[in-house]
């Protein structure tokens, strides 16, 4: 699935709108376009293999809310789609999945029914990622509002048990505020997992995708990038480049 490091560009739904929030913070959100499709397709243009696709709304009512932006997304792309955001029943996966995810990222429903996740990746081998949302050094759940007594080892054990393909760590302090990647934590995570690891929140500059990229084979495949490309710091096609640089 990861054969070289990825640049994962993150479409963030809420109201049907692109926005991106500031350390995951609903009331905080700045809107970027009202077609999400629209910017979907300017990502693949530019060279995206994967599109993390987030339902704001659905983390936090914990059922999707933006179906129709995902099909959307699904019509004008072909790269794959990576949905997140409320899927804490097998048919609300089912039904993201029917609306055109090729995978899913499922965070606070591997701590409220580990049983879901379990049969979430028996269901779909390969196709199941699990969130690591860190607030502080502890687990955000319920769309970031509320906290698991969950170490982030045992997170990542029981993802790592259940099967899923791979991790996305987020530094929700850092993420939509460009004050550069946190490398440690995800380099962390995927040394004590043994799990591929995708870092995420406070890309900045291009300087971050390459610090990323150097870890590859120590397990970091991928990083997601929001607000910076968003705000023009660089391109998709730019930070391809960086990686393979």
């Amino acid at each position: 699935m990861f054969e070289s490091f990825t640049v994962i560009p993150a479409i963030d739904l809420k109201g049907a709108q692109v926005v991106r929030l500031l350390k995951g913070e609903m009331d905080r959100a700045t809107v970027y376009g009202s077609d999400p499709a629209a910017v979907a397709r300017r990502f693949e243009s530019e060279g995206a293999r994967m599109l993390h696709v987030v339902d704001l709304d659905g983390a936090v009512a914990g059922e999707p809310k933006n179906l129709d932006a995902v099909r959307a997304i699904r019509g004008a792309v072909r790269c794959a789609l990576d949905v997140s955001g409320g899927l804490r029943t097998m048919e609300s996966i089912e039904s993201v999945i029917a609306a055109g995810a090729d995978r899913v990222s499922l965070g606070s429903a591997a701590f409220l029914n580990p049983q879901l996740l379990k049969d979430a990746c028996k269901a779909h081998p390969g196709k199941v990622f699990g969130s690591l949302d860190l607030r502080d050094g502890r687990l955000a759940i319920k769309g970031w509002v509320e906290t698991s007594t969950l170490t982030v080892e045992e997170a990542a054990r029981r993802f790592r048990d259940a099967g899923v393909a791979a991790l996305i760590v987020t530094d929700i302090a850092r993420d939509g505020t460009e004050s550069g990647a946190n490398v440690e934590s995800p380099a962390r995570t995927a040394k004590t997992s043994g799990l591929p690891v995708i870092a995420s929140g406070g890309v900045a500059a291009l300087d971050d995708v390459r610090r990323l990229a150097r870890l590859f084979n120590e397990g970091i495949v991928g990083v997601i990038v929001g607000r910076a490309i968003y705000e023009a710091r660089f391109t998709v096609a730019e930070a391809l480049a960086a990686a393979r640089a």
